[in-house]
């Protein structure tokens, strides 16, 4: 045997040594071993009520240009039916609460990227979005409006064919159209701001949404009607928790339950909504009471 067997050896054409072999193996060899440990044991943000109570602080998505349900005021705060809720839960909790912006096509992102514990930003509850987030228990019901100048009103569905229709990008608005009422045109937007300046610039014949705050955006803007005020069934408002934390959602369950218990809702609506809607909206027309 030669002197040099271990050491050396010839493969097409090319002089291979041992000791660059066994180098070039082992770094493949921790390579793979850190690729299926990082595979096996990914460290994602925690949103456990027990992480929240050690953090001291429970972030939660809303809206910051949706009245009356949440939005900046001139005065700069965070207001409106759905932030009283948050601020209520994070009080519950007993940590403070924090307030990440969101807009209707980021909303499951936010959760999803671990930016938010919880959302509540007027996030209906849809088959579709109960495969990639989990919902808590509701607290509104609502159903699909669509909102016209009165100088041309919309009241049938059938008047939208061929038309331009305004929608707000990931709504159930838009998923209706989308699936329900292929012949609408859709004009679709990132913000409830560009929306409702669409609407005003005429870019579209009518605007589609939950008709709660359609009720809220018309009183403010006497020349527009809800024409349509109900489309398709009606549909529930809840609490967005990412998939899989049971923690949290478990513990938003039972609070849900709580301040449905204690009326905290309807004072809610009395405070933040009633001032904002037309007299023939009742409490009862949102609020869940049971």
């Amino acid at each position: 045997m030669p002197k040099n067997f271990w050491n050396q050896w010839t493969f097409n054409g090319e002089i291979y040594h041992e000791k660059t072999i066994i180098k070039g193996l082992t770094v493949l060899g921790v390579a793979l071993t850190f690729a299926a440990f990082g595979q096996n044991t990914t460290v994602k943000a925690d949103s456990s009520v027990t992480t929240i109570k050690k953090r001291g602080t429970v972030r939660i998505a809303t809206f910051g240009d949706l009245p009356p349900y949440g939005w900046v005021n001139k005065d700069g705060k965070r207001v409106g039916y759905d932030v009283a809720l948050g601020r209520k839960i994070a009080k519950d909790l007993g940590v403070k609460a924090k307030f990440i912006q969101v807009n209707a096509n980021n909303r499951v992102d936010a959760l999803n990227s671990d930016k938010a514990d919880i959302v509540l930003a007027n996030f209906t509850v849809t088959p579709e979005r109960k495969q990639v987030i989990d919902f808590a228990k509701p607290y509104m019901k609502v159903s699909i409006g669509v909102v016209s100048k009165k100088s041309a009103p919309i009241t049938k569905v059938s008047q939208l064919k061929g038309k331009k229709l305004i929608v707000n990008k990931g709504t159930t608005a838009e998923i209706y159209f989308t699936t329900k009422q292929k012949g609408v045109d859709l004009l679709k937007f990132d913000s409830k701001t560009q929306q409702f300046n669409a609407l005003k610039n005429d870019r579209g014949v009518a605007l589609a949404d939950d008709n709660s705050y359609l009720y809220a955006w018309v009183k403010n803007h006497p020349k527009y009607t809800v024409g349509i005020k109900t489309l398709g069934p009606n549909q529930f408002i809840a609490p967005e928790i990412k998939k899989g934390n049971k923690s949290l959602l478990k513990w938003t369950n039972r609070e849900i339950t709580k301040l449905t218990k204690k009326g905290f809702f309807k004072d809610d609506f009395n405070k933040e909504l009633k001032p904002y809607f037309g007299k023939e909206i009742k409490a009862s027309d949102i609020v869940i009471d049971k």
